[in-house]
């Protein structure tokens, strides 16, 4: 259940770093070991990727895009059906929807590095329809390799992590997003993160009161990014 919005706002007011994480299963996060490579050549590796079956129904690998030292990166959960056909991220509704957020709190998208934890489309097919799949814990492992060589490559201030699976791939373990929305936190490699909902989630909200407040929280929560990132530039 998502806690009160105008609470929320005045916890978040002067954001710390926090050095733990609330999860809900407790072991040891992966070490990042991927060396940096140019992102052309990630893409292109990526691109030939069997490390899960996810590829045999989707369209084409689609990799993350921007520029290739970004001080933000933002990841998604995966591609959806657009994303899928076009080979770009959150070019669908939900990146329409992000892109709308951004701009509202201050953040320039051509220059983020915007991505998924997992990197192919996981859908079951209703006549012509492909519907979303979430993806499991063993494909979000196998695809996290892309995303610590994105992380390796790019070298991002900060991570935002937005969504349940994306959070799950920065963290390395399960995430709860409620308990953590809105808290810088420190990962185990050493990078700053920033736990939020996906957009999509409020693309879903029934209710137009739910989704404008929602909508807010999350716009509020990319402020705390641009907040950070401007005091990391002053530092």
């Amino acid at each position: 259940m998502l806690t009160n919005p105008k609470a929320s706002k005045e916890r978040r007011s002067a954001p710390g770093i926090a050095s733990e994480v609330s999860v809900a299963n407790p072991p040891a996060e992966t070490p990042m070991t991927a060396s940096p490579l140019s992102l052309p050549r990630l893409r292109e590796e990526a691109a030939g990727c069997r490390a899960c079956l996810l590829w045999k129904n989707a369209t084409q690998t689609v990799f993350g895009e921007g520029p290739a030292h970004a001080p933000i990166m933002l990841v998604g959960e995966q591609p959806g059906d657009k994303e899928d056909l076009a080979g770009k991220p959150f070019v669908g509704p939900a990146g329409q929807m992000l892109d709308r957020a951004l701009k509202e709190a201050g953040i320039d998208r051509g220059k983020v590095y915007v991505t998924n934890a997992v990197k192919h489309f996981k859908f079951v097919p209703r006549g012509k329809v492909r519907l979303h799949q979430k993806p499991n814990t063993a494909e979000i492992r196998a695809c996290r390799q892309w995303y610590e060589r994105e992380l390796a490559t790019v070298k991002p201030t900060l991570v935002v992590a937005m969504g349940a699976t994306a959070a799950q791939s920065v963290f390395g373990r399960i995430t709860p997003i409620n308990k953590n929305r809105g808290r810088l936190i420190e990962t185990n490699d050493g990078h700053k993160a920033l736990v939020t909902v996906h957009p999509s989630y409020l693309l879903r909200l029934p209710d137009a009161d739910a989704k404008t407040r929602e909508y807010e929280r999350f716009v509020d929560d990319l402020k705390i990014a641009a907040t950070q990132l401007t005091r990391d530039k002053a530092a």
